[in-house]
């Protein structure tokens, strides 16, 4: 009896890997030292790790209303938010790309507001998330609130996250 394979879908994948994301960036703040969050950054300049999680979320709403995205997410105010509110902010963000991104897959491939491409689109949302995911892990440690080996090793479980 031949064995039924299935086809790989670039759609399926890109999804499946922005999902992987947000919960890596769930599980980064949900596993940071509480001291670090609002941990004043060397020199006293700059975001604290509170202030970058609000950002990315925000970053995400400007995409998101540049698409014409309805029932956006309410926006983070960086001075007051909260480990748990990021993360709950962070995931209504993620779903609303999501969907924005699926759709553009599974059509024409464009973004509104983007160029090129749906994909390219992904992969700027992945470098931000990351670049931003550096800078918080970097924080930490430089306020003597480091994250544990354990969750720096986690960072890069994509494999079961």
């Amino acid at each position: 009896m031949p064995v039924k394979t299935t086809r790989f879908s670039p759609t399926d994948a890109i999804l499946h890997a922005h999902a992987t994301n947000n919960r890596i960036n769930t599980y980064l703040i949900r596993n940071l030292p509480e001291e670090a969050w609002r941990a004043t950054p060397p020199g006293g300049k700059g975001r604290d790790i509170a202030s970058i999680a609000a950002h990315m979320h925000n970053v995400r709403l400007m995409w998101l209303k540049a698409m014409g995205s309805k029932d956006l997410p309410p926006k983070l105010d960086p001075s007051t938010v909260t480990s748990e509110e990021a993360i709950e902010h962070l995931d209504a963000s993620f779903r609303a790309l999501e969907t924005e991104l699926k759709k553009a897959l599974e059509s024409d491939g464009r973004i509104k507001g983007f160029k090129p491409d749906a994909a390219s689109f992904f992969a700027y949302l992945m470098a931000h998330d990351a670049h931003h995911r550096g800078q918080i892990t970097m924080l930490a440690r430089q306020a003597g609130h480091p994250v544990g080996q354990s969750t720096g090793f986690g960072l890069w479980e994509w494999g079961t996250r």
